[in-house]
This record gives structure tokens, C-alpha cells and sequence, in this order.
């Protein structure tokens, strides 16, 4: 006897009822319904994640900071001190790491050799310190200022949630290496620049020309929070985009020419105006933060002298600076042997933490 055949149009039906019933039965047999709000949902509700690092130091991994419209939403993670570490009067200081990639590349789990970067991090958290590394805009997306306004964003973004992470929002430090480095200089020597104000116009109440209200500004509950740093490290840094390309004798940058040029948003015409606008160099004030600086002297990409003029405007402007300028090394620290790069970079890495105990540091608790 022959089986009989189903239908072309009733197979398809019955395979979906047969993976509706599977999926109720996973779920049980009355799964409750989703639920619906009354408006557009755009909030993520994917369940908060954490990851234990060594010495009890939480990692909260993913961390939405900002959504700029038309962009992706930004991210960056946090690693908090042990539960069992006691807090100093106001909280713990705080540490954002800004990564490099010549600000069109890169992400916020790297940094030079360091094989597990994420470990560096949370070893920051255990003495002691709320260490968050962040992605930011890069140049393919959008040009200068937005990753600088990023950085910004969440400073203040950490700092509104300071009781949440047991944080002390009067202490904070920046750390970036390569294009991370020039970002966080510059966040350092910006402090209340009105012209790098990432929250905007706030308008509470605003109407357009036909009597209809504005959409509210989503960063408007951070328009009173600070976004200056007490201290900051830059890693073979970038401070002068009108000095660079003579620095390491190549062309001066033009349209498709260097890294810079995309991250400028200058793809012809005068260039000056930007150049100055996103050079740290240009707003270094005696205001400034206290700052480490670290190159190698044989850096190719960013050549060291690019940190010996910065360090120069901020001993002129006699803000605290120290310099370490190691031999023989490239960029990212890369030496001519694994172990000259070792060497350089767990050296770096030592300064660092010595600098930001120094400088964030309560002495008295």
C-alpha cells in the first residue's frame, strides 16, 4: 500500500504547528505572553553579564554609554575592586583607557603587546581604582570631534553612576596609548572647553518653526556632570597634527594620505582650522592635570619628538609632567627582540601604575 502524500500547501502548516508545540512545550504549557509597552522600545535588555577576573575584581563587560543617533550604540566595560577591598573616603578613583588603531581601528580589550589586556585592566581594579575602557566613534564613521566628545560622554556617563560602582567622581584619570593617547591628552588639557561640549544644546521645552516640540536631548541628565580628568597617561601620544608629518619626514598629510587626514574630516581645502581644533598642544593652560608621557625613540608612526614638544608646552604652562622616553624601541613598544619588547612595555605598564597611585591616590586612607 502506498503512504499517502501530504498536500504541497498543508506540509508547511503542519510543520509549523509541529514547531509551535515543540516551542510551548519547552517553554510550558501556558507561556506567557511578551510584553508591550505603550511606546517604541529602543533600550537593551539583553541580561547583564559579569566575569570574575583574579583577586575578585568583577568585570561588567559591554556597557552602553551612548547612542548617538544614526550610529551604533557605544560600549565600553568596567572592572570592579573586590567586594572585600574597602573604599577610601569618597570612593574608589577612577581610570578610562582609550584604545588606539590610528582612531579608525581598534577596540577597547587592546593595547601594544600585552598579550591578555583585559587582565592588565582588571589587575588596575584589584589595587584599588573603577577602570572602564571604552569604544568610541572611529574615522570611518565619523570624523573629529566625535570620538573626542565619546571619550567625554563617558566620563560623565561613569561618574553619574559613582555610588553604583563605590566611585569617588572628584578623582579621575585617562590612559590611552597611539591615537588613545592623543584622545586622552586631550580630554586632560579640554577640561569646560565649550567648543568640545558633548552634551549640546539641552532646550528643555524647545519647539520647532511649526510649533512642534523638538525631540528631547537624551544626554541632557548629563549636561551637569564633569568630563574633567586630575590626571592622564599617554602611551607614544599624538599632540600636534601640524608638526607630525615633518616629524617623521613624510608628506604632509592630504587627502587619502595618512590616518590623520580621515580622522580631520580634511579631505581638501585649508586644514588649518582642524588642525589646531584636535591638537592638544593647542589648549595646554597651568589648569592642566598632572601627566605621564611614555614613547620609544624609534618609534616610525608617531615619532617621540611629537611627545618631546608636548612636554615642552606643559613644562612652559608649568603643569606637573614627567617624560620616559625609551631607547631603541618602536611603536607600541616593539623592540629589535621579544625580550627588549617585554622589557619596554612591562616598564611602561609599571610607570603607569606608579603615576596614577601618585596622582589619585588618598595618601591619608
Amino acid at each position: 500500500m502506498r503512504a499517502r502524500r501530504s498536500s504541497p500547501t498543508l506540509a508547511p502548516r503542519l510543520a509549523g504547528a509541529c514547531l509551535a508545540g515543540l516551542l510551548a512545550g519547552a517553554a510550558g504549557a501556558q507561556a506567557p505572553a511578551p510584553a508591550v509597552s505603550d511606546h517604541p522600545v529602543v533600550e537593551d535588555h539583553y541580561p547583564a553579564r559579569q566575569v570574575m577576573f583574579a583577586g575578585g575584581v568583577t568585570g561588567l563587560p559591554d556597557l552602553v554609554y551612548a547612542q548617538p543617533a544614526g550610529f551604533r550604540p557605544l560600549t565600553l566595560d568596567v572592572y570592579l575592586p573586590p567586594r572585600s577591598l574597602k573604599p577610601p573616603r569618597g570612593g574608589f578613583p577612577l581610570i578610562l583607557h582609550i584604545h588606539g588603531g590610528g582612531w579608525s581601528a581598534g577596540h577597547s580589550r587592546h593595547s601594544g603587546a600585552l598579550s591578555d589586556f583585559p587582565a592588565v585592566l582588571a589587575s588596575l581594579a584589584a589595587k584599588g581604582y573603577v577602570v572602564a575602557s571604552l569604544n568610541y566613534r572611529l574615522s570611518g564613521e565619523a570624523p573629529f570631534p566625535a570620538a573626542e566628545k565619546d571619550v567625554k560622554i563617558a566620563l560623565r556617563w561613569l561618574r553619574a553612576r559613582a555610588a553604583d560602582y563605590r566611585m569617588d567622581p572628584d578623582r579621575a584619570g585617562v590612559w590611552g596609548g597611539s591615537a588613545g593617547g592623543h584622545l586622552a591628552a586631550l580630554a586632560a588639557v579640554t577640561c569646560k572647553d565649550p567648543t568640545l561640549d558633548p552634551v549640546g544644546p539641552v532646550r528643555p521645552g524647545a519647539i520647532d518653526g511649526e510649533g512642534r516640540p523638538l525631540p528631547a536631548n537624551p544626554l541632557a541628565p548629563l549636561a551637569g556632570v564633569s568630563d574633567c580628568v586630575q590626571a592622564a597617561v599617554t602611551w607614544y601620544g599624538v599632540f600636534d597634527f601640524a608638526t607630525i608629518d615633518a616629524q617623521a619626514k613624510r608628506p604632509v598629510a592630504g587627502p587619502g594620505g595618512n590616518p590623520q587626514t580621515a580622522f580631520l574630516g580634511c579631505t581638501g581645502g585649508d586644514c588649518t582650522a582642524a588642525i589646531k581644533a584636535a591638537s592638544p598642544v593647542s589648549y595646554v593652560d597651568p589648569s592642566d592635570p598632572p601627566m605621564l608621557l611614555i614613547a620609544g625613540m624609534a618609534d616610525r608612526t608617531v615619532p617621540y619628538q611629537q611627545t618631546v614638544e608636548f612636554e615642552a608646552a606643559l613644562k612652559a604652562a608649568r603643569v606637573p609632567v614627567r617624560t620616559i622616553l625609551i631607547p631603541d624601541v618602536d611603536h607600541s613598544f616593539i623592540g629589535k627582540t621579544p625580550d627588549a619588547t617585554r622589557d619596554a612595555t612591562l616598564k611602561a605598564l609599571s610607570a603607569t601604575f606608579a603615576f596614577f597611585d601618585q596622582t589619585l591616590r588618598d595618601q591619608n586612607h
